[in-house]
């Protein structure tokens, strides 16, 4: 009985040992790319919130600014007069109400509650950056902090991210669109959260899934460099990248004058 509590009291000891020496900067690059979601989630709720009180108040300002953050801090800090003033209203012609002053302070403390999550995301948003740059410089520098901290979210791991071929990185957050297709037939998606990239954003429609092929190439060679503790070659697999994408568009742009010249 005693060599059995002996056993018991080493394996518990052990296993502790384990479970703190399981924490890896993943973890923590998860948790804070997650939480900048969910505050982002929120913000926006708290915001439509704000939005539809404050129009009771003003609602002629409250159409006229489109940023959340801005308006919140507007309110905050002018009158209604100020307000009025900045979209060239007189007082007398807006059709918001005259409320008392517990009204507005109860108004007020929402504003000044969602104006802190927005500082706080911001940083979170530092945080994320630095420890990004830190843990996957290569990746960070292809796909920048945000996306690659939501495709090691996605993968679970920047050891998982690394094993994973580019087809699959791809379609990292496509996972329900992916099963709609198998399940249903329905249209395959071309890729999942690499659409937030500004290579993408800016480029034409039809070239969206040639150019997050070419990134998620790219990605699967940073993410196995920054795995196994490689050089830094973020740099330069960014260059090949864009050098691909000129050059594409300057043989496109032959074949159409090609086109029209016949």
């Amino acid at each position: 009985m005693k060599d059995f509590k002996e056993l018991r009291k080493k394996l518990i000891e052990e296993t502790k040992k384990k479970i703190k020496a399981s924490v890896k900067k993943d973890n923590l690059i998860i948790q804070a790319v997650n939480s900048i979601d969910e505050a982002d989630r929120a913000a926006n709720t708290l915001a439509k919130r704000l939005r539809e009180w404050y129009s009771f108040y003003l609602p002629e300002f409250s159409n006229s600014i489109a940023s959340h953050q801005k308006f919140a801090e507007l309110i905050l800090k002018k009158s209604k007069k100020e307000l009025l003033a900045e979209i060239k209203l007189s007082p007398e012609k807006s059709m918001g109400a005259d409320l008392e002053k517990e009204d507005l302070d109860a108004m007020f403390e929402l504003a000044k509650a969602l104006g802190g999550l927005y500082n706080y995301k911001e940083k979170e948003l530092k945080y994320l950056e630095a420890a990004a740059k830190k843990h996957c410089p290569n990746v960070t520098a292809l796909a920048g902090h945000l996306i690659a901290a939501k495709l090691i979210s996605l993968a679970g791991s920047l050891e998982k991210l690394s094993a994973m071929p580019s087809s699959t990185i791809q379609l990292l957050g496509a996972e329900k669109a992916l099963f709609r297709h198998l399940t249903t037939g329905a249209k395959s998606p071309k890729y999942g959260i690499l659409h937030e990239h500004p290579l993408i954003l800016n480029a034409k429609k039809s070239e969206h899934g040639r150019i997050a092929r070419l990134l998620a190439d790219k990605i699967a060679i940073a993410a196995k460099v920054d795995f196994f503790k490689g050089d830094f070659v973020g740099d330069r697999l960014k260059k090949e990248i864009e050098k691909r994408i000129k050059g594409d568009i300057e043989k496109n742009s032959r074949g159409n004058s090609k086109g029209r010249a016949k």
